[in-house]
């Protein structure tokens, strides 16, 4: 678990390091004043952003499948221990794997406005004149 744990942090680690390099590379875009080099620029963080929005992605999967298998052992093994109970154990975790899934969709929100909001953010900026 303390392996997992540390490798959790890594990426997380990594993960900040990439969007952060990709924002400084949209604010350094952001500096040109034509709109082609702008959007040059802009396109020119494709490659770093990709990378954050999988590691995102990634460690809100990971972490929701780890979350996920434990609530199922959980459940498991207390309906083995005690079957009549079993209706009652069903819904909660069944409430609990829903909680757990909607993590999961909020690194996927994430990840799709990394893709999607930063290689445009110093475009729009040059068009509204910020």
């Amino acid at each position: 678990m303390k392996k997992l744990v540390s490798l959790c942090a890594a990426l997380a680690v990594l993960a900040t390091a990439a969007m952060s390099l990709a924002a400084e590379e949209a604010a350094a875009g952001a500096a040109l004043t034509a709109d082609t080099a702008v959007i040059v620029a802009a396109l020119g963080t494709v490659g770093t952003i990709a990378l954050a929005a999988a590691i995102a992605i990634g460690l809100g999967t990971l972490g929701t499948a780890v979350g996920q298998g434990l609530a199922i052992f959980s459940a498991l093994a207390g309906i083995a221990r005690n079957p009549e109970t079993a209706g009652v154990i069903r819904v909660n975790m069944i409430i609990g794997l829903a909680l757990i899934e909607s993590l999961c969709i909020y690194a996927l929100v994430v990840a799709l406005i990394i893709i999607y909001a930063i290689p445009y953010q110093a475009a729009l900026s040059a068009l509204i004149g910020g």
